[in-house]
């Protein structure tokens, strides 16, 4: 009776795992579909901000990990379609020029509608996005890397801060409810 005890106790251990491991990834194809269409959306799960002053505050909290890793929680995301680049990401490290009557311009908060886009696919099926925003004062680029499984990394460089990088996901892009007007 204890080897079935502990024959189920593996069984639905690793079923468990199994189920944690699919969550979040895509098929190859669908993640082709999404990138060569350029209609999807980047969830930020975790940031990674390269100043050492956010790493020292973070790593002086108490019970603090020693990694530079923010989880994120809310929704922040890059909507990625043909005409429009809406970006909604929280920002962590230095500003060179912070405005301090409207504290969301300190973050990454902007909608592109012109710019240009680089696509790449390495021979692993990696691709590579290049995103130059031409109307947008701040942000010189935004490098999205996407993987096979629709894992994705994006890195943002800015003409007045330092660059900071984000960890997440792709998917399809959904639509977006307009305010009736009455």
């Amino acid at each position: 009776m204890k080897k079935y005890i502990s024959l189920l106790m593996i069984f639905g251990f690793l079923f468990f795992f199994q189920s944690c491991a699919s969550q979040g990834s895509l098929d190859p194809k669908t993640v082709d579909t999404l990138v060569s269409s350029q209609e999807f959306t980047f969830h930020a799960e975790r940031a990674n901000p390269t100043n050492y002053d956010v790493i020292n505050v973070l790593n002086s909290m108490p019970n603090a990990t020693a990694t530079r890793i923010l989880n994120l929680s809310g929704d922040y995301t890059i909507d990625v379609s043909k005409n429009t680049l809406d970006v909604v990401l929280p920002y962590f490290g230095r500003l060179f020029n912070p405005t301090y009557g409207n504290t969301s311009d300190n973050s990454y908060r902007f909608t592109s509608k012109d710019f240009t886009v680089t696509k790449t696919q390495n021979k692993k099926g990696t691709w590579t996005l290049k995103f130059k925003p031409n109307d947008t004062r701040n942000v010189d680029q935004i490098n999205i890397e996407i993987f096979k499984n629709g894992k994705a990394l994006v890195s943002m460089r800015s003409n007045d801060r330092q660059p900071i990088s984000y960890d997440g996901y792709i998917s399809k892009m959904q639509e977006k409810k307009e305010k009736e007007k009455p």
